[in-house]
């Protein structure tokens, strides 16, 4: 097997004569914390979108564990193991955080959100989910209304129902975005965790974050490849500091 468990060949995207992703060649290795950054509308999140197949791409191809997936539909993708955490916080805010989590362990009942099921068929789930509470450091707050709990912790919520779902890669989309110092820091912390044996390709804004997690970085510029490698090689090449040029160049240089 490959060692890259993600590939994409001159992946392109056009929308109406704009090039919004250009002949992009990305390799994600398995097993690695991969970041995708970039300055504001670099084409950064049309990626995203072009993996998880919520759009379509114009050219190019897209591959997982060698599978050319590039027809692939998103319930297809999601049920190899590509999961997909939002910028947004994709929760159900009037569920306990126990709940949340059962709904995405449901697909494994083969009952995926029958929220008419009855209670005690997902009762058989309630091990598992507060496992999943335990390994994002959520099991103290399993009974409480999502609703009421603050914003890093719907973060770590996310990232827990994310993982109900098995993924062998996950797409993380900003998962520090919007977030005090000292929820970035749990958040980074709970990523570094539950990365073990898994693969996860994020895009991050923040770049103490990536700096501090991530193996390897793809830097995309005006939706293409502008470098990639280390934290080290990429903070130092002389294009990314001019794509990142003023205060995002010194948040690059210093986020060592």
């Amino acid at each position: 097997m490959s060692s890259f468990i993600l590939e994409t060949k001159r992946l392109t995207k056009e929308f109406k004569g704009f090039t919004a992703v250009n002949d992009v060649n990305l390799q994600v290795q398995r097993g690695h914390i991969h970041a995708l950054i970039g300055p504001n509308g670099a084409g950064k999140t049309t990626c995203f979108n072009l993996l998880t197949k919520f759009l379509v791409p114009t050219s190019g191809h897209i591959f997982f564990n060698g599978r050319d997936i590039t027809a692939a539909r998103p319930a297809q993708i999601a049920r190899m193991g590509v999961i997909r955490s939002f910028q947004i916080s994709a929760v159900f805010p009037h569920l306990t955080v126990l709940e949340n989590v059962r709904i995405g362990l449901q697909r494994q009942l083969g009952t995926t959100f029958h929220f008419w099921r009855s209670e005690r068929t997902l009762n058989q789930l309630n091990g598992r989910a507060l496992a999943l509470l335990e390994e994002v450091d959520l099991a103290g707050f399993a009974d409480t209304v999502t609703a009421d709990m603050p914003y890093g912790r719907k973060r770590a919520l996310e990232i827990a129902t994310t993982l109900a779902m098995e993924p062998e890669l996950m797409l993380l989309d900003e998962p520090t975005q919007g977030m005090g110092h000292e929820d970035v820091h749990r958040v980074t912390e709970l990523i570094k965790k539950v990365s073990a044996g898994r693969t996860i390709l994020m895009v991050e804004h923040n770049m103490g974050v990536v700096s501090g997690i991530c193996d390897r970085i793809s830097v995309l510029q005006r939706g293409a490849m502008l470098a990639e490698g280390s934290y080290a090689e990429v903070s130092k090449n002389p294009q990314v500091m001019e794509a990142y040029m003023g205060t995002e160049a010194t948040e690059l240089a210093g986020a060592h």
